[in-house]
């Protein structure tokens, strides 16, 4: 069987994410997956910036479960667009677009 690449090889992730999924590693599509998943089950999406979760639109609410993974968010993209999530509080929120961001930030 061929070794998994890229997207579909398993990354090793930290604690707090780790934790969240019940897994050590995952490849990346499965942490997002997963992490859709709950979001889509809790129904933590709102149609504007900081709302009230009403399971749909383009930003998530940072619940106590989700708070963790997004504050230990703070990269830089290529293009220099800074993602700082360390300060968030709960019921805060963030654009989806920044979902790889956290995903990236919270693997080894």
């Amino acid at each position: 069987m061929a070794e998994a690449k890229g997207l579909s090889k398993p990354v090793k992730m930290k604690n707090d994410l780790a934790e969240f999924l019940g897994a050590a590693e995952l490849p990346r599509t499965e942490i997002t997956k997963k992490l859709w998943d709950y979001i889509k089950a809790n129904k933590l999406q709102t149609k504007t910036e900081n709302g009230k979760p009403e399971n749909a639109g383009k930003f998530i609410v940072a619940d106590a479960k989700l708070l963790p993974i997004f504050k230990n968010t703070k990269s830089t993209s290529k293009s220099g667009k800074v993602t700082d999530l360390t300060h968030m509080k709960e019921g805060q929120t963030i654009n989806m677009m920044q979902m790889a961001s956290v995903v990236g930030a919270n693997i080894e």
